[in-house]
C-alpha cells in the first residue's frame, strides 16, 4: 500500500521530508557561515589559529560533555514522554527541571575548568602560556549548557521550525561577532570568539523558549527527584557515550599520525569531513524529529516500528544519490573544497561513504533503544562500537596503510548494523518492511557496483558509469518520494508526471 492509498501514512512521510527539509536546510546554511569563519580565520591567522581554534573547540567540547552530564539528551527523550501524555502539567515540571538543572551544571562546568586551567594549558600547550585563555573559555561551558537546556526542551516539544531558526541566526550572529574579535584581537581573539558563540546561542535560544511552558507549581520533592533521577540516570549514559565517541575519533586520529605522519593525518581529516557534510544533514534531521515523535510513542511497538520503517525509507532515499555521487567523483569533490593535494584522500573517501550509507540505515533501529530507554543496551553497544572501530582500525592500518583507517569505519557499521537489528527486534519484534528490503538492496548494490568501477575501471569510464547510476538513483529517488507524498500536498505539474508513471 502506497502514501495515496492511506492518507494518514502520507501525512507521516509528509512530517518527516518536512523536518528534514527544515533542518537539513538550515544545517546547510550553517555549513556555509561555517566556511565564510574558517576561510576568515585562515586569511587572518594562517594555520597556527586555525589550528589553535581547534584546540581551544576540543577543550570546550570535552568540558561540555563532562559537565553536562548527557542531560540535554536525556531531557530531549524526557520532555518527549511528557509530552506523549497530553498532561500540560507534566510538560511545565519537566522543562523547569530542565532549565535550572542545565544552569546549574553550567555554572559547575565553568567554575571546574576554569579551577584546572593551569593543568588543562600545560596538558595541551606544554607551558602555562594558554592558561588565562584556557580560563576564559570556561564562561562558554556556561553558555553551552544554559543553551542546550533550552534547545533540548524545544527539540522535545518538537518545535522543528524554531529550531531551524535558532541554527539560522546563530550561525550568522556567530559568524559576525567572531571575525571582528579575531580581525582585531589576533590570537588574543581565538577564545573570546568560542565565548562569544556560545553566548550568542544562549540569546537566540533563550529568546525562542522564553514563552514555553514551564512552572514548578505544586511540584513536591518526590516528584523533584523521581524527575531528576531520571534526566541523571540516562543522561550518565549519554555522557559516557559522547565521551566514547571523543575518544575513538582521538585514538584513530593517534594510529593514523603514528604510521603516515601528519600528512596523512589531514587526509584522514579532510575525507572524514567531506563524508560525513552530506550524511550530517540527514542524521542531523533524524535526531532531532524523529527521536521525540518515536519516544512518544515507544510503548507502541507496531507504531513505533512503523515509524521507523518510514524514516528510514525517506533516509535511504535521500541519502541513497548523493552517496553514489560522492563515489563517482570524490577527486573532483576533494580538489574543489581543498586542492589538488588533497587527491590521496579520495579513497578514503569512498569508503567513509560507504559507511555512512551504512550508517543511515542503522540509525532509526539505534533510536528504539534510546525511545525504550535501554540504558545498558545502549552503554553497551556503544562500548562495544568503540573496540570495534579502534581495533579495526589498529589492524587495518597496520596492514593496507592510510586507507584501512576509512575502511574501519566501513567495517564498523557493517557490524553495528547487524548488532543493532538483533537488539530492535528484540525490543519491538522490529521487521524492515518489504519496500525498504528493496530500495536498501537497490542503493548498497548499486553503491557496490560503483565502488568496484573505481578501483578497477580507468579514471573517465568509472566516472561515466557512476554518471549514469547517480542520474538513474536520482529519478528513482524523486519518484519514489514523490509517490509517498498525498497528492494534495504535490504541484500540479509532479503530480500529473507521478500519476502517468505509477
Amino acid at each position: 500500500m502506497n502514501a495515496r492509498e492511506n492518507p494518514s501514512e502520507g501525512q507521516a512521510y509528509t512530517q518527516i521530508l518536512k523536518s528534514t527539509a527544515l533542518i537539513g536546510g538550515s544545517s546547510l546554511i550553517t555549513v556555509g557561515f561555517s566556511i565564510v569563519r574558517n576561510k576568515a580565520m585562515a586569511l587572518i591567522l594562517g594555520p597556527e589559529g586555525v589550528g589553535l581554534m581547534a584546540v581551544y573547540s576540543s577543550i570546550a567540547d570535552i568540558g561540555q560533555a563532562v559537565a553536562g552530564l548527557g542531560v540535554q539528551s536525556s531531557g530531549v527523550r524526557q520532555i518527549a514522554e511528557a509530552v506523549g501524555t497530553g498532561d500540560a502539567v507534566k510538560i511545565a515540571r519537566t522543562a523547569f527541571i530542565l532549565q535550572r538543572i542545565s544552569i546549574v551544571l553550567g555554572i559547575a562546568g565553568t567554575l571546574l575548568l576554569a579551577g584546572l586551567a593551569f593543568p588543562v594549558a600545560h596538558l595541551t600547550f606544554g607551558d602555562h602560556q594558554h592558561a588565562a585563555s584556557v580560563a576564559f573559555l570556561s564562561l562558554a561551558i556556561f553558555f553551552r549548557l544554559a543553551s542546550a537546556g533550552q534547545t533540548a526542551m524545544i527539540q522535545g516539544m518538537r518545535e522543528i521550525s524554531i529550531l531551524a531558526r535558532i541554527n539560522l541566526l546563530t550561525a550568522f550572529f556567530s559568524t559576525v561577532v567572531t571575525i571582528p574579535l579575531v580581525y582585531f584581537l589576533g590570537f588574543e581573539g581565538v577564545a573570546p570568539s568560542l565565548v562569544a558563540i556560545a553566548a550568542v546561542t544562549l540569546l537566540i535560544s533563550w529568546w525562542y523558549s522564553r514563552k514555553m511552558p514551564q512552572s514548578a507549581d505544586n511540584l513536591s520533592a518526590p516528584q523533584f527527584r523521581q524527575e531528576l533521577g531520571g534526566l541523571l540516570r540516562l543522561g550518565l549514559v549519554f555522557m559516557a557515550s559522547g565521551l566514547l565517541t571523543l575518544a575513538t575519533a582521538y585514538v584513530v586520529r593517534i594510529i593514523v599520525l603514528q604510521h603516515g605522519g601528519i600528512v596523512a593525518a589531514g587526509l584522514y581529516q579532510s575525507a572524514w569531513a567531506l563524508g560525513s557534510l552530506y550524511a550530517g544533514f540527514i542524521l542531523q534531521a533524524m535526531g532531532t524529529d524523529f527521536y521525540p515523535r518515536l519516544t512518544a510513542i515507544a510503548d507502541d511497538h507496531a507504531a513505533c516500528n512503523r515509524l521507523v520503517n518510514e524514516q528510514a525509507q525517506v533516509s535511504i532515499l535521500l541519502a541513497g544519490p548523493g552517496v553514489l555521487a560522492t563515489l563517482t567523483f570524490a577527486p573532483l569533490v576533494m580538489r574543489m573544497f581543498y586542492s589538488p593535494e588533497f587527491y590521496g584522500a579520495a579513497d578514503l573517501l569512498r569508503w567513509i561513504c560507504l559507511g555512512m550509507l551504512l550508517r543511515i540505515i542503522a540509525w532509526p533501529m539505534g533510536f528504539i533503544v534510546l525511545a525504550k530507554s535501554e540504558q545498558a543496551i545502549f552503554f553497551w553497544t556503544e562500548v562495544a562500537a568503540t573496540v570495534v572501530h579502534i581495533g579495526l582500525a589498529w589492524l587495518l592500518v597496520s596492514k593496507f596503510g592510510l586507507v584501512g583507517s576509512a575502511a574501519a569505519f566501513f567495517g564498523l557499521y557493517l557490524w553495528h548494523s547487524i548488532l543493532i537489528y538483533f537488539f530492535a527486534r528484540k525490543l519491538t519484534g522490529f521487521r524492515w518492511s518489504s519496500a525498504n528490503l528493496k530500495i536498501g538492496l537497490i542503493f548498497i548494490v548499486s553503491s557496490a557496483l560503483v565502488f568496484c568501477a573505481t578501483l578497477f575501471l580507468p579514471f573517465w569510464q568509472a566516472t561515466a558509469f557512476g554518471s549514469i547510476a547517480v542520474l538513474l538513483s536520482g529519478l528513482y529517488s524523486l519518484k519514489m518520494l514523490m509517490g509517498l507524498l498525498p497528492p494534495e500536498q504535490l504541484p500540479l505539474p509532479i503530480r500529473r508526471w507521478v500519476l502517468r508513471a505509477a
